[in-house]
């Protein structure tokens, strides 16, 4: 279920070991990559590490990032090239225990299989909170989803809520279109667009960090919400952290806590999350050091400016703002999920991707089997082992 690149990846597999299967997407190939997105989107990791399998990129330019259109035109070109049997325009509606295997139904009707694997992505929502509903109906709101770049928004002051990925490009990007902007920040993932000359992703990489399995981390729960870091693709590769908000004019203030008669409530405390932030990014810069055995000291990085009186509320009435984007992350839509297989937070309860319940598998979700799993680059070897199990799972019967 899904034909991205988790589930186009999973279909390569199963072809290889001569597994019948089907792949159901509610569009097109790629979907979310056409329809989700705003218009300046790149991807965040660099061209030469966008690949899946036996299909990698072999353009002129490996150190680039890509955009839309182009990785809605690489991901197409893999499902040609695989033959993956993708049906388009089939939307999932329930997926139920049926005899020793799962009934799908869908609206072009129900479909019997002895396995079944999700690959619907772990972005399919926006996660919005409570809150928004008290925010006054004079303000604009938008999610990523629904944004598409400044020219859309009303003219006036914006509110971005939420520092990861999304946060700071979405901040920067209005910013630079001559509107205000006041960023609030939570916990976030602070990293260098390159490091000793090298994008951050190649030490990533290189060094073994994205590889470590689900089954070696001490807080895998914590693992698995981390957002995403604070990272941008330009072709002048340039990092995008809070002190270059800062120096922009962006307003930083600490987390929306609440909003309550009209104004925003914002949480104290800069200061510390950015000293854990800086924190962070030091202890995973010596490890890069370490596994490079460089004995000279690694390149240094300014801590995060705190401002110097950062507020603690903004009137939402005064008309200082006229538009909020929730950059609050993403979570899956799981509501054709009938079977008792999500916990009390609605998460998918699974193991490496063995979902808890038998011959049922997921892929493409946070740190499923390895810590670059919701990656493009970091599919392969997630769909490689499940369907390994997959197999003999079908052997077994």
């Amino acid at each position: 279920m899904g034909a991205g690149h988790a589930g186009l990846a999973a279909s390569h597999f199963l072809t290889e070991r001569s597994i019948d299967h089907v792949v159901l997407e509610r569009g097109e190939v790629a979907n979310s990559w056409r329809r989700e997105r705003w218009e300046s989107l790149r991807l965040l990791t660099p061209n030469w590490q966008t690949r899946l399998p036996g299909h990698h990129y072999e353009g002129p330019d490996p150190d680039g990032y890509m955009t839309m259109g182009e990785v809605i035109k690489f991901i197409d070109h893999f499902a040609a090239v695989c033959r993956a049997p993708v049906r388009t325009s089939v939307a999932v509606t329930s997926l139920r225990r049926a005899d020793d295997g799962y009934l799908v139904a869908t609206n072009d009707g129900d479909i019997r299989c002895r396995t079944a694997i999700i690959a619907s992505g772990a972005c399919n929502l926006p996660a919005v909170p409570a809150l928004a509903e008290a925010v006054p109906s004079a303000l604009t709101q938008f999610t990523p989803f629904g944004y598409q770049g400044p020219a859309h928004l009303p003219d006036g002051g914006v509110l971005v809520v939420g520092a990861s990925a999304t946060g700071v490009q979405l901040a920067a990007e209005i910013r630079r279109s001559g509107r205000p902007v006041i960023l609030s920040v939570g916990e976030h993932v602070r990293l260098p667009r390159t490091y000793r000359g090298r994008d951050v992703l190649w030490w990533m990489d290189s060094s073994g960090v994205w590889d470590q399995r689900h089954d070696e981390i001490d807080d895998l729960a914590r693992a698995r919400r981390l957002p995403s870091p604070q990272l941008v693709g330009t072709p002048e590769r340039t990092t995008l952290d809070l002190n270059a908000l800062s120096a922009m004019g962006i307003e930083l203030t600490g987390r929306l806590a609440a909003v309550r008669d009209g104004r925003a409530l914002f949480s104290g405390g800069l200061r510390n999350v950015f000293a854990l932030a800086d924190l962070k990014l030091q202890r995973l810069l010596d490890t890069f050091d370490a596994w490079a055995g460089s004995a000279e000291a690694g390149e240094g990085f300014e801590p995060t400016l705190v401002p110097a009186s950062p507020r603690l509320q903004l009137d939402l009435r005064s008309g200082e703002v006229r538009t909020i984007v929730w950059a609050t992350g993403f979570r899956p839509d799981y509501r054709w999920l009938d079977l008792p297989v999500l916990d009390a937070k609605g998460h998918l309860q699974h193991d490496g991707g063995v979902v808890a319940t038998p011959g049922l598998y997921a892929l493409g979700l946070p740190v499923l089997r390895r810590r670059k799993s919701t990656f493009i680059h970091g599919i392969s070897d997630d769909a490689r082992d499940v369907i390994e199990h997959l197999a003999q799972t079908l052997a077994a019967r």
